[in-house]
């Protein structure tokens, strides 16, 4: 595709062709798909690249992110507890590094750390460098105060999260106890502290096609190094239960668009990816180049072995982690329902 080539070559991708991309007819996505593919494939190749979440502190947040299950208010029936004690951390972190993850995120929910909290993950921190030197650590505790993101890399950590969440005109529509200002604040910070910056969105929080635009557009701005991309899931309990706006198309749309907009930033496959891309997981890694292994932070993902399935069945490798081979230890299964039986088919 012309465009892809146009980007190759050094063009930016604007805000009107943005939208035209955005609003792609269905029977055309995959055509959009491919234009992104080429570039995912000129900057990233075949490789996928794992990142694992540990949680190391759920619930209880005085935020009222009104998509968020750790929210203030939020009824949802997540698992909620204070910090992990240092050693249990740093076991959760291995059993990701174990499935093949290149990063662990050493999350916390709140509004921001103290100083103490800094403390915490710098224990963590500096227990998992010692033990693997090669596995980036990113950390996601809140807005940081002046001064911590210096901290953080004194520990090791390589990056930090924070994400925008959604376009700056659509930011005051879901939470109310912080700013979009707020949020570009603590990624500058941790730019100037020399951390990588990691900052995504979350679709399907009833934004229009011109808002995802003008957010992915300002996450490149803002100069992210790593892009999630977070799908709604819209726990029983928080002010968006029952909100699905989205379909597999349209999110696919998005993550190809990501990438047009962003050629050689990693864009990461993240929570929800397995309810609302469903079968069009793997068509999306044609576009992203890496994905959360298993779980999140308080919703189940599909199982890790699935992860790596899905990655090699698409015909993509992971980032200093072998794979077995398509079909190992997968046995037929002989039909034991339907035409000739008493049990009823699976139809």
């Amino acid at each position: 595709m012309r465009l892809a080539r146009d980007i190759s070559a050094g063009a930016v991708l604007d805000q009107t062709t943005a939208l035209e991309l955005m609003q792609t007819p269905e029977s055309e996505v995959l055509d959009l798909v491919y234009a992104a593919s080429l570039l995912r494939r000129e900057h990233f190749g075949r490789r996928v690249r794992l990142n694992y979440l540990v949680n190391l502190k759920s619930g209880l947040c005085q935020e009222d992110c009104s998509y968020c299950s750790q929210a203030l208010g939020s009824q949802a029936p997540i698992l909620k507890y204070s910090w992990l004690e240092p050693e249990e951390a740093v076991r959760q972190a291995e059993a990701g590094i174990a499935g093949g993850a290149a990063r662990v995120c050493l999350v916390a929910s709140g509004r921001g750390p103290m100083d103490r909290d800094i403390e915490r993950v710098f224990g963590i921190a500096e227990a998992l460098k010692h033990e693997h030197p090669d596995v980036e650590l990113c950390a996601c505790l809140g807005l940081l105060r002046d001064g911590q993101a210096e901290r953080l890399a004194e520990a090791g950590i390589d990056a930090y999260n924070h994400n925008i969440n959604t376009a700056e005109s659509h930011h005051d529509e879901i939470v109310s106890t912080h700013h979009y200002s707020d949020r570009v604040e603590t990624i500058e910070k941790v730019k100037r502290a020399g951390v990588s910056a990691c900052s995504g969105l979350i679709v399907g929080l009833g934004e229009t096609d011109a808002q995802i635009v003008e957010a992915l557009l300002a996450l490149r701005d803002l100069g992210a190094d790593s892009i999630p991309i977070n799908f709604l899931v819209p726990f029983d309990g928080t002010p968006r239960a029952g909100q699905w706006e989205l379909t597999p198309l349209r999110c696919l749309t998005i993550v190809a668009l990501a990438r047009l907009a962003c050629p050689d930033t990693e864009i990461r496959l993240a929570g929800g990816r397995e309810i609302h891309l469903r079968g069009l997981q793997g068509i999306a890694l044609h576009a992203a180049n890496s994905l959360f292994l298993g779980d999140y932070l308080t919703a189940e993902g599909q199982a890790a072995a699935d992860d790596l399935a899905l990655i090699a069945d698409n015909g993509f490798t992971v980032e200093d982690h072998s794979l077995e081979p398509v079909g190992a230890g997968v046995s037929a299964v002989a039909r034991a329902r339907g035409a000739g039986t008493a049990v009823l088919p699976n139809a």
